[in-house]
């Protein structure tokens, strides 16, 4: 069971940081910045982003093929786009944010953004084509975004603590070798979804007989494999179906209840497909964010300001916990995660309005060392 722990100090920036990284804020709010198209919400500038926004995640680089590794970004098309900036505006907006205290990532994947990294040739071109993003726009890390197929267990691949499956070994092999390359100011950040998470609670892959979707908890592997070296897990508790909480009931995706149990599987850690043998630890609570759609446009599973602060409060202060009560209350979670920048700025900046309203000057603690929240 978890226990209440106090409000994680901002984190010093490492003598090996990238220039430009700096401290992450005791409390953060993270928002995927729609840079290389357009969906209806339109296009915003990186240097327009408010100011609110602590990690700015690049959406999206993806791969030349779903089997290739060679990943690709570029900015959006200005047939597509009006109002693109030029690139070199685009890398002095990234310098800027940095100044400001900012992390701007490249988040790989997406909806359309397939990877599968089954070999070794594979493994070693994402490596290379995602550092040399990185390095051609100064960047601060990578945020993990893969979802559909890119993740699936294969047979008999039944133990989180050791995976045997290519395309799972080759993409903790290959985050490993980015981070011993830039160091510890290196920003990792994932964006699962709970089927690929929380729902390993239940089921693992395909399952000790075969026949389930060999998708269940598939990033649970590659999370464990790499939680000294991540950031922040930020969940997406949308575009889901009813997940099963620790109380063994099901939950719906939409109010605060849906985030309390998939928050807590994570700081309390569960038993992999029920096996006792085989439990996934917790994570700090400063690797955690809560993610959401920013509006009800943004996505499925859209929750409500006012039961996202219920959340919040009974995260981090044991108060307001209503239908679900967490295994413990933990003040240093580290915040919220939306999609996306675009869908917030579309609906009068609600998301990001709440966030600030909520954690106050805590945000901005990085200013003055101060994590008072």
């Amino acid at each position: 069971p978890g226990t209440a722990r106090a409000a994680a100090a901002p984190e010093t920036a490492p003598a090996g940081a990238r220039p430009g990284a700096a401290a992450l804020p005791a409390h953060t709010l993270v928002g995927y910045l729609h840079t290389s198209f357009a969906n209806g919400s339109g296009y915003t500038r990186l240097a327009d982003v408010p100011d609110s926004w602590g990690i700015i995640d690049l959406a999206f680089g993806e791969p030349t093929s779903a089997t290739s590794g060679d990943i690709r970004f570029s900015l959006c098309p200005q047939a597509e786009c009006p109002g693109v900036e030029s690139e070199d505006e685009f890398k002095a907006a990234v310098k800027a944010k940095q100044a400001a205290g900012k992390k701007v990532l490249i988040s790989i994947g997406g909806q359309n953004g397939q990877v599968q990294l089954t070999t070794t040739a594979a493994r070693d071109a994402f490596v290379r084509s995602v550092g040399a993003i990185i390095d051609r726009y100064g960047l601060d890390g990578l945020d993990i975004d893969f979802e559909g197929h890119s993740l699936a267990l294969d047979d008999g691949d039944t133990d989180f603590k050791n995976p045997t499956t290519p395309a799972v070994v080759n993409l903790i092999a290959a985050v490993r070798t980015l981070k011993a390359e830039y160091g510890a100011g290196f920003t990792l950040t994932m964006a699962p979804e709970t089927f690929f998470v929380q729902l390993g609670y239940q089921f693992y892959g395909s399952g000790p007989f075969g026949g389930q979707d060999p998708r269940a908890g598939a990033y649970l592997p590659v999370i464990h494999a790499l939680r000294d070296d991540l950031t922040l897990l930020h969940v997406q508790d949308y575009n889901s179906g009813p997940i099963m909480g620790l109380d063994g009931q099901y939950h719906t995706m939409g109010g605060a209840d849906f985030h309390l149990a998939m928050t807590d599987m994570l700081l309390t850690g569960f038993p992999v497909a029920g096996n006792k043998d085989h439990v996934f630890p917790p994570l700090q609570p400063s690797q955690v964010a809560i993610g959401l759609p920013a509006s009800s446009l943004a996505g499925n599973g859209y929750t409500p300001p006012a039961q996202v602060t219920q959340a919040l409060d009974c995260l981090t202060k044991n108060t307001g916990c209503g239908g679900y009560q967490p295994h413990g209350s933990w003040p240093g979670l580290r915040g919220l995660m939306a999609w996306s920048i675009n869908w917030d700025r579309y609906n009068n900046g609600e998301f990001r309005k709440n966030f600030d309203s909520y954690f106050g000057s805590t945000f901005h603690s990085y200013a003055d060392g101060r994590s008072d929240g």
